[in-house]
């Protein structure tokens, strides 16, 4: 028996129009309806995914930035945070500095808690993530703001493919104690070497009282193996690499073929499980 569902956000819950298609909303519904947990599971800040949950009509925790940040979730009221992993400060530093002088076409993102932090709210790229995750971002000098010490989760480098490439190898040979993703040819996310999907789910199993052998992961990306792997349960979307399809139990549709309440559907809500 499944008893927790956790699925990626991008590439998965949605299709390529960065939309829930009302059929995927019906089964999260459904899910709901018996008691199972949707937890949503992605690199993005929690408003760019608490917007999702109220479109879904949930209030399960949430899992942030690739797992460096979970909250708790809500019944109208705050939510708490449940586990918190940021950069090491001189990481950060370390990082502006080799992108801003090293790298000056690179659009450089800082994310603390809830707060996306941007040095031109006008650059291109900044206004393209706009777009995808509907929340706005806050104009500072990055270097003022990381000398007031803050807990920052993720830095996102946004760049031409051969920009992000060099940037990357880089990073890898100059700052230890950091993880480098890049979750598209154009997109480079940071996070603390500790960070991981997977991590943030053990954190969840004592609040949902299951084993990770009850439980249900489902994503189309490089960065969810690790989730894949670890779940009783591990789904790749018909859209995901080889190399995710092949560490996963099962393959259901793409994002564009509602591949997630496919699989929900088949793996969750019917005896084919069992």
């Amino acid at each position: 028996m499944i008893k927790a569902i956790f699925s990626d956000i991008d590439g998965t819950l949605l299709n390529s129009r960065h939309q829930i298609t009302p059929s995927t909303k019906t089964v999260i519904q459904e899910v709901k309806e018996r008691e199972i947990p949707f937890v949503l599971v992605s690199a993005r800040m929690p408003s760019g995914i608490l917007s999702l949950q109220q479109e879904l009509e949930i209030n399960a925790p949430v899992i942030c930035y690739s797992g460096a940040l979970v909250l708790g979730g809500s019944d109208g009221g705050g939510r708490e945070t449940l586990h918190s992993i940021g950069l090491n400060n001189n990481s950060v530093k370390a990082i502006l500095h080799i992108a801003s002088t090293g790298f000056p076409d690179i659009s450089i993102s800082l994310y603390s808690h809830d707060q996306w932090i941007v040095a031109d709210r006008f650059d291109p790229w900044v206004i393209q993530e706009q777009e995808i995750i509907k929340v706005d971002p806050a104009e500072r000098e990055l270097s003022a703001y990381v000398d007031e010490d803050p807990e920052i989760h993720k830095i996102l480098c946004m760049g031409h493919p051969e920009e992000i490439n060099r940037l990357t190898r880089t990073l890898q040979t100059v700052v230890p104690g950091i993880s480098l993703y890049k979750s598209k040819d154009t997109y480079l996310e940071i996070m603390d070497e500790m960070v991981s999907k997977s991590y943030a789910i053990r954190e969840l199993e004592e609040v949902f009282h299951i084993s990770n052998q009850e439980l249900m992961a489902i994503g189309d990306n490089y960065n969810d193996i690790d989730m894949i792997l670890y779940a009783g349960l591990g789904i790749a979307m018909g859209n995901a690499p080889d190399e995710v399809k092949q560490i996963a139990d099962k393959v259901t549709l793409s994002n564009d073929e509602d591949g997630l309440k496919d699989g929900i559907k088949r793996f969750v809500l019917s005896p084919e499980l069992q």
